[in-house]
């Protein structure tokens, strides 16, 4: 759309960047690890309550304000790059008035809109409220609506005009810009750019270093050579070395190509991922994808066309149950059990492209299930459940806080809380959810040999949960010191 600029959204991987421990509200606390509140954008909180947000975004040195109609109505309900409807759409009793309010908020935004409401899991119980319109009243005589996953995308879709994206389970953003909405997309499913490893070094590279470590950036990044505008360096390597064609070849010189021919598999498959899932959400027209994305596919596939039939191929194969749990059984990584596949949220993106597409059709519908760590895939139905054992890294058998279950058939969510159990289960063998070459794998795997060897596995169905995993310690006088088994008496 003409008049607005581009937002860089590019997001922050989780588990691997740290953010500030912020008592921000859940969707704006999103948009910040989602990259939507880049430095020195502007933003508006519609129907901002007391100001929380406000006043922590403004701490945080961004240009915020809010408005509220009981508790700031002086407030100003300006025209932002980012404007916040948090929790307003499932108070307003009114139908007409509660579209009113999400399409004043659109006005006002020059690039993202974020709109959040309750969803039907956060409800009271059946028979605990009295109906009230389309909602329910609550204890304190308040109304609530609680609105379905699938129930809030549509309203949202069909009140603004506008194809929303689902950031998180009832938390979605509208993006003015369509280019700036296939970024954003595009950029969920890509996986980050592995660092160079370089075997020798020619006199060139030695003399331009900083000149190819840029173009070695890029490549890994986009798995292609850049265009002169994507390359800020570009001028400055054709008076070095010629030109990034020669460049390349020197790079290549110095790496081997078998590692660029393996980044720009990964870059093809990034984008085959995109392409395939876009399938589902109004798949842009090509003029509508950034420049970016448009010399992918053409450096990639050739055009547009011949893009989207080999990602409709991909996408249709997920048709074929046998298919899938096949690509489930051939996954070098992953914890296989009879019912299902379950990988770290962090190694999703290293699994076979099937896979890949299976739990991003959850996550398109769903969005992002704020601290999942495992990915539970089901071999023999459409279901994907993200489960949350919040001290996966630091505890040897973490305990299981959350799951949410993502029928693809029904698009039901069913989402089950344990905190507070006195018995929750509990996770074995962490090795085998996560890659070899992860880290921690080796630190899990000895864990795991040392409780092998002690008999501790021989009766699985007694230790799956923490109150039966402490009890076989206890018969056999052991304990745990983080991941090293040890006597119980030490």
């Amino acid at each position: 759309m003409s008049g607005t600029s581009r937002v860089d959204v590019a997001p922050i991987p989780r588990h691997k960047t740290a953010l500030p421990r912020l008592e921000l509200s859940r969707p704006m606390r999103m948009a910040l690890a989602d990259g939507l509140l880049p430095p020195g954008c502007t933003v508006t909180d519609y129907g901002c309550g007391l100001g929380g947000d406000v006043r922590r975004l403004t701490g945080l040195g961004y240009d915020c304000a809010g408005w509220d109609p009981t508790h700031a109505p002086n407030g100003e309900r300006r025209a932002s790059d980012v404007v916040n409807i948090g929790y307003v759409v499932n108070v307003i009793e009114d139908v007409a008035e509660r579209a009113e309010a999400v399409a004043e908020a659109w006005v006002l935004t020059r690039r993202v809109l974020i709109v959040s409401a309750r969803m039907t899991a956060e409800g009271p119980a059946a028979g605990a409220t009295i109906s009230c319109s389309d909602g329910v009243l609550t204890r304190l005589g308040t109304f609530q609506k609680f609105f379905e996953q699938r129930e809030l995308r549509s309203w949202i879709d069909a009140t603004l005009g506008e194809a929303c994206v689902a950031a998180g389970p009832g938390v979605f953003y509208v993006f003015r810009d369509a280019g700036d909405r296939s970024s954003f997309v595009a950029s969920r499913f890509r996986r980050t750019g592995r660092p160079m490893r370089y075997a020798s070094t020619t006199d060139a590279y030695a003399e331009h270093r900083s000149l190819f470590d840029q173009l070695s950036a890029f490549l890994s990044a986009r798995g292609r050579l850049p265009s002169p505008e994507e390359l800020p360096c570009h001028d400055a390597l054709a008076s070095a070395v010629g030109g990034v064609n020669r460049a390349f070849r020197l790079l290549v010189a110095t790496t081997g190509s078998e590692v660029w021919d393996s980044v720009r598999e990964d870059r093809t498959q990034d984008l085959l991922v995109y392409l395939a899932l876009s399938r589902f959400d109004r798949r842009p027209a090509y003029g509508d994808l950034p420049r970016a994305i448009q010399l992918d596919v053409k450096a990639f596939f050739g055009s547009y066309t011949a893009a989207k039939e080999r990602a409709d191929v991909v996408l249709f194969s997920l048709g074929d149950p046998a298919r899938l749990d096949a690509a489930c059984r051939s996954a070098n990584f992953g914890k296989l059990m009879p019912e299902a596949l379950y990988v770290h949220t962090d190694a999703v993106s290293r699994l076979p492209i099937a896979l890949r597409l299976y739990e991003g059709c959850a996550r398109t519908y769903l969005g992002r299930v704020e601290d999942a760590t495992i990915v539970k895939l089901r071999r023999t139905e459409p279901k994907v459940s993200y489960l949350a054992y919040p001290d996966f890294t630091s505890d040897p058998h973490p305990a299981l806080v959350t799951s949410v279950n993502v029928d693809l058939r029904s698009f039901r969510v069913r989402t089950r809380s344990y905190v507070g159990s006195d018995n929750p289960p509990i996770l074995h063998r962490k090795e085998e959810f996560v890659p070899t070459d992860d880290p921690s794998h080796p630190k899990f795997a000895r864990l795991t040999r040392a409780e092998i060897a002690h008999g501790l596995f021989d009766n699985p169905s007694a230790i799956g949960t923490r109150n039966g995993w402490l009890q076989a310690l206890s018969d056999r006088r052991l304990a745990l010191r983080g991941h090293r088994l040890v006597s119980a008496s030490n």
